[in-house]
């Protein structure tokens, strides 16, 4: 492998979801799984293409329950091509006989390239070489290439390709016994002598979907068409050292898409107005080579090879065709099933790392937020509350989506499922307007849109806080924070938390930036939203008491996780890692014994330490500051030690806040921290949950902390702000785009700073670290030696 390939050689039926997944290619508005075209759905293999924002609801009955689930629809397969000698059964790795096999997922191209060497039962061998793109400059194609190869052998190949509508949502076992059949009204036909199509819907969402293909081998093609497929097939005479061509060419259109008027009539135009696969393969080739030059991270060794291989994944789920796109942060990516293609609040961890690249899109996700503000009113309105709740789980409209049931599998039951009262993720929301906005300077859409979105957040925390006589401060009571394994106390009837940390200062947070920003309002926008929204001075003023009043509880000189967490029982951690070994879900290990992690001092993932990743030192001081607390060096870092100690890492998320956290509390641990979270998709640390979808969080987290966690980086008051701590084994560059300067580049090493600023007529970046202040202007290099503090700058 390179460090811009990703390589499997062998066959590994076990292996094959993870490949598959990982071998996802995608473009932005659609994602199409690596899966083998000749292999169908089964113990082994799971096709899937999936339509960013394409959802339906269905209900199910489980456990005795009729509950419904939202879900990012499986649409049909455009992938099928399947060969065999004439006469013979069809080949595949798993009945032939495979004498090699690998596949190369080309990062720098978006190319999937496979290999196969089959030994054929008439003896000889058929070599078939496939390269596969999902196309990065129309958003709408994609197209197969299909080599074939004879050695010693000379007769007939049969091929046939098909678009296949008869697929459900069936990629996640823990979901079988619910409802997997979005598709209805299925009709194929053939358009002209080389191209067929498919139609169909969505089963209560209506969603139109329209996909047609072209076939090309340089032989006749012959359509037809067996309910649910539109079946093409071609035979192909091949003689030994010959190679024959096979390409399929793909539309695909749905009835959500812009500026058409029938998605089979658009696939339609489209896939006969394509070019070959050469012309196509050219452009496509130029828009991930602009892509990546947005993107450009030089990072080196094996760190480097897995952080581009997140790039990828990242830029396929989120690309520039995002920012036409009424969608939000899928969890798992378009990569498979996993969460069930559920918005939850992983745009935490993408957003950053987008604002500073590619800022367009991070306001095309925002938008999809403040388009369910309604929603998110209205959610509120419903538990008595003013302001806006926005859902733990969101999907086509912003109602919550997160599920009342959830399957144990260790234990086999269905246990009541209390995640939706994670209130805290419309902190995430607002954190995200205000990042977006500082990184991109876009002060239009914080006077607009943004502000909205804040006011009725903050509105909404204002409301929830309640006055405690007893402490002489406010409390957020019945809430779960996001290290999830605590829904409820011990043995209580009720589910949710108080005054959980994390929950109230990044409530304390919102408020205080709400206030910020609604000062700094025109005043004709003021007027407007507060005559629209019905604010007045005398919220405000409330607003800014509960700021400074709502409670952080401490114990042992640490900060609790939520309050009474002190008082939880220490969990035998060594003894429950000798008898399981991996205890990452320890809460499903004890449900299964009959126990709760509830009554034990144990997180899944970060909490507290949350807000170690969300602010910097100095913010968070500032923070505890106006609550009424002195956070120093020394309670921090008994802080995160503590819960180090008392985290399982149940989440991919964990690893990549932990080792930012580490970076500035113990260094010579990040680094382990960090290492630890580029191998969490690729070595599946999760167990198997890899191959239902990779975990975009995780992936754009990792890119974070080399972008913002190890420079210290930080976009606030008009300036980049920096404070490096990189470790003396990384030497590394990367390019951002800020405030409208493309391509501005860093290099970091041990103790040195570089900040190349490219010719422009625009206005001096004003760079600020700990010791210094200098000012970069476009066309020059400036370079900052750390530890003298001594700074040239020469022009380009």
């Amino acid at each position: 492998m390179t460090g811009w390939t990703w390589q499997y050689e062998g066959y590994d039926p076990a292996g094959e979801r993870l490949r598959e997944s990982l071998c996802t290619l995608g473009n932005g508005y659609f994602a199409t799984r690596g899966t083998l075209p000749e292999c169908g759905a089964g113990p082994f293999h799971y096709p899937g293409t999936y339509v960013a924002g394409c959802y339906n609801r269905l209900t199910s009955l489980v456990a005795g329950h009729q509950v419904q689930n939202e879900d990012m629809v499986n649409l049909p397969n455009w992938l099928p091509l399947r060969f065999r000698p004439a006469g013979e059964r069809w080949l595949t790795p798993d009945t032939g006989t495979v004498l090699a096999h690998d596949q190369v997922l080309h990062l720098s191209a978006g190319l999937l390239e496979r290999r196969t060497r089959y030994g054929l039962r008439t003896g000889g061998t058929l070599t078939v070489r496939q390269l596969r793109l999902v196309h990065m400059a129309d958003p709408h194609m994609a197209a197969l290439r299909t080599e074939f190869t004879a050695d010693g052998f000379t007769g007939e190949l049969e091929v046939e390709a098909a678009l296949d509508g008869g697929v459900s949502n069936a990629g996640v076992p823990r979901y079988h016994d619910l409802d997997g059949r979005h598709l209805v009204h299925v009709h194929s036909g053939d358009a002209a002598a080389d191209t067929v199509w498919l139609r169909c819907r969505t089963r209560t969402s209506d969603i139109r979907i329209g996909l047609a293909a072209r076939l090309t081998a340089g032989a006749p093609v012959t359509a037809r068409h067996t309910f649910p497929r539109a079946l093409q097939r071609v035979s192909l005479l091949l003689t030994p050292g010959r190679t024959v061509t096979v390409d399929k060419t793909v539309a695909l259109h749905t009835s959500r898409d812009p500026a058409i008027s029938d998605p089979l009539d658009a696939a339609l135009d489209r896939v006969a107005a394509a070019p070959g696969f050469d012309a196509l393969l050219r452009t496509h080739l130029t828009a991930w080579s602009q892509l990546w030059r947005r993107a450009r991270l030089d990072v080196p060794g094996e760190a480097g090879r897995v952080l581009r291989l997140h790039l990828f994944h990242v830029l396929q789920t989120l690309s520039p065709h995002t920012e036409d796109l009424d969608v939000g942060v899928p969890a798992r990516g378009l990569h498979g099933e996993a969460y069930r293609g559920h918005v939850f609040w992983d745009e935490l961890f993408v957003l950053p790392y987008l604002n500073l690249h590619f800022p367009e899109v991070s306001r095309a996700l925002l938008r999809y937020r403040h388009r369910r503000l309604e929603r998110a009113c209205a959610a509120a309105r419903a538990i008595g509350r003013r302001g806006a709740l926005y859902p733990w789980q969101s999907g086509s409209d912003g109602r919550e989506e997160t599920q009342e049931l959830h399957l144990n599998p260790r234990s086999g039951r269905w246990l009541p499922d209390h995640t939706r009262l994670q209130w805290h993720v419309g902190s995430a929301v607002a954190y995200n307007v205000w990042q977006y906005c500082e990184a991109s300077g876009d002060a239009e859409f914080l006077h607009t849109k943004g502000a909205e979105m804040l006011l009725q957040i903050a509105r909404f925390w204002a409301d929830s806080a309640t006055y405690d006589k007893s402490l002489g401060r406010h409390r957020i009571r019945g809430v779960v924070g996001p290290d999830e394994y605590h829904d409820a106390y011990p043995g209580a009837r009720r589910p949710g938390l108080d005054d959980n940390a994390y929950t109230n200062v990044t409530a304390a947070w919102v408020l205080a930036r709400t206030l910020e920003v609604l000062r700094a309002l025109p005043e004709p926008r003021r007027r407007e939203l507060a005559e629209r929204t019905g604010l007045d001075d005398g919220e405000l003023v409330r607003w800014d008491e509960v700021s400074h009043t709502l409670h952080v509880p401490f114990h042992d000189a640490v900060i609790s996780q939520f309050d009474g967490y002190g008082d939880l029982t220490e969990l035998d951690w060594d003894g429950y890692r000798e008898r399981y070994g991996d205890i990452r879900r320890l809460d499903r290990i004890l449900e299964a014994e009959g126990d709760s992690v509830n009554r034990y001092q144990a997180s899944k993932q970060a909490d507290v330490l949350m807000l170690g990743y969300l602010f910097a030192p100095r913010e968070l001081q500032e923070i505890f500051a106006r609550l009424g607390h002195r956070l120093d060096e020394e309670t921090w870092r008994r802080t995160v030690d503590h819960y180090l100690a008392r985290t399982s890492h149940g989440s991919t998320l964990s690893s990549v806040v932990h080792g930012w956290v580490l970076a500035r509390a113990r260094r010579a641990e990040a680094w382990t921290f960090c290492l630890e979270a580029l191998r969490g998709d690729i070595a599946d640390v999760q167990g198997g949950t890899t191959g239902e979808g990779i975990h975009l969080g995780a992936m754009a987290g990792t890119l974070d902390v080399v972008q913002r966690g190890l420079p210290g980086l930080e976009t606030r008051d008009g300036a980049l702000w920096l404070d490096p701590v990189v470790p003396p084994e990384l030497s590394y560059g990367f390019a951002v785009h800020y405030r409208g300067h493309w391509g501005v580049r860093l290099r970091l090493g041990y103790g040195v700073l570089e900040i190349e600023v490219p010719a422009s007529g625009r206005s001096p970046i004003d760079v600020r670290l700990p010791d210094r202040s200098v000012c970069v202007r476009p066309g020059e290099t400036c370079r900052l030696p750390l530890e003298t503090g001594h700074t040239v700058t020469s022009g380009a």
